[in-house]
């Protein structure tokens, strides 16, 4: 019922300064690219994400990707998401140099989505120069090795409890 997208960006920037939910931006190196493309919202509280959020099913997906989301968070990394043909869940960056290519989904069983998947990481990493990529799912596990674009890129795929147990060291280290 609100008429006014001001009104919704206000609500917006009002939660996020009572830290009840975070905003991510497509990564750029234009920060003008950066305010003006749409947004990811991830809540603080997945209770709260479930009372206020829109949606017509259940979607363990996105539930997972928002406890990746708040991991990231706690360990203070500078988290952006992909976006140009196609999508990586998350970017990290570590000063000028984007460290990290993560996607997380709930399973990779279903052929579509494990294209989906793998194609949005291979085109991040491809996009900053990653040999390495991760992919978190509810309980799989399994070593990718991928060509695109005529170079070789491999892919871990985690559970998520072991990706959350493991220090971040020893997961860069296992890929």
């Amino acid at each position: 019922g609100l008429a006014s997208a001001n009104t919704v960006s206000d609500y917006c920037h009002f939660l996020e300064n009572s830290f009840l939910c975070f905003t991510v931006n497509r990564f750029s190196f234009s920060v003008k690219e950066q305010i003006h493309y749409a947004k990811k919202i991830y809540f603080i509280d997945q209770a709260l994400a479930e009372t206020v959020g829109f949606k017509f099913s259940e979607d363990h997906g996105r539930v997972l990707e928002n406890i990746v989301f708040l991991e990231l968070k706690r360990q203070s990394k500078e988290i952006y998401f992909h976006k140009l043909t196609k999508e990586c869940d998350f970017l990290v960056r570590d000063g000028y140099k984007i460290s990290a290519t993560i996607q997380v989904c709930a399973s990779l069983k279903n052929k579509e989505t494990r294209q989906r998947e793998i194609n949005g990481l291979l085109e991040a990493m491809n996009a900053y120069d990653l040999q390495e990529g991760l992919i978190i799912t509810e309980d799989e596990k399994e070593h990718i090795e991928e060509i695109y674009q005529s170079k070789h890129f491999k892919i871990e795929v985690i559970p998520c409890w072991q990706w959350l147990l493991k220090n971040p060291a020893e997961v860069k280290a296992s890929l």
